[in-house]
């Protein structure tokens, strides 16, 4: 009894140190974006003025600003600065398979997505966006104490080797994050996607993969298991299996890319051998140029 409580504990001490480290990481990462004050630069119904454009056909007379309009024959409509927070939700892959790195010179899939989706995370919030978790457990919220919850929720892991995109719960016309390595099954994905977008959402799906995952550098005898222990494969000649593996991942990619395309979503492919800051860069331009 003494010892399986002390594994407990042990184990609820790790758990418990994972998300401030990863928070404080998130930070800095989120540090190395220099946003300035939030504007999307789009008309929209703030209060800052944006610009003077022309009068179109549409346009209500009671848009006109007539001190500007008077200084020519144009007549001249004052636009102010979008300022609507938007809503969005995230879904950060907890499977199994998340854990694999091929190198201890490397992070593992989970560390790299938690720590780009928690950085994107905070800088969406810090501009004065709503972030939360698809599904209903954790709704879209302002404010630090959503940044721990977020942080806190990235940081758990599932038992299943693949896990599904979680789409309830996703507020009609917002925004998503999806960041996963896709490597389980792709049915679950356009279903998650499928469903967003009948909804009006639009979003992004981050891939997330290892660069062995992309270069597959085996050779000879070679064991094949998955990260929870379930599913394991042995071979003998794995060097005649590289061709058709990067064809089966060339295909998920290309199917990956034509789902986002039917759906209005956007799809990126990162590598936990390169910058997260490049990752994050694309996720909150995405993002931002998405808006509205």
């Amino acid at each position: 009894m003494t010892a399986t409580v002390t594994t407990l504990r042990q184990n609820a001490q790790e758990e418990a140190s994972r998300f401030p480290a990863l928070l404080a990481r998130a930070e800095q990462l989120a540090g190395t974006v220099l946003l300035g004050e939030h504007g999307r630069r789009r008309a929209g119904m703030g209060d800052d003025f944006w610009q003077y454009r022309p009068l179109r056909p549409g346009d209500s007379y009671r848009q006109i600003d007539w001190r500007r309009s008077g200084r020519g024959d144009e007549q001249f409509v004052r636009e102010r600065e979008w300022q609507i927070a938007q809503s969005v939700q995230v879904w950060v892959d907890p499977g199994a398979s998340m854990r694999f790195s091929s190198s201890k010179e490397l992070p593992s899939k989970a560390d790299r997505a938690r720590l780009i989706a928690l950085a994107a995370s905070i800088l969406l919030i810090r501009a004065g966006e709503r972030v939360g978790l698809t599904g209903w457990s954790l709704p879209p919220r302002r404010g630090d104490i959503q940044i721990l919850r977020l942080a806190e929720v990235f940081s758990a892991e599932g038992q299943d080797d693949y896990a599904e995109p979680e789409a309830r719960g996703i507020i009609p016309h917002s925004r998503a994050l999806f960041v996963s390595d896709f490597l389980g099954d792709i049915t679950a994905v356009e279903a998650a996607l499928t469903k967003a977008a009948d909804r009006g959402v639009r979003g992004l799906l981050l891939q997330v993969l290892d660069p062995s995952e992309e270069s597959f550098p085996f050779h000879g005898r070679t064991i094949f298991e998955s990260m929870g222990g379930s599913l394991a494969f042995e071979t003998l000649k794995a060097g005649e299996l590289r061709e058709k593996y990067l064809e089966r991942l060339a295909e998920r990619k290309a199917r990956l890319e034509d789902l986002c395309r039917l759906t209005g979503w956007q799809f990126s492919c990162h590598h936990t051998n390169t910058s997260a800051q490049a990752a994050l860069l694309w996720l909150y331009r995405a993002m931002d140029g998405g808006h509205g």
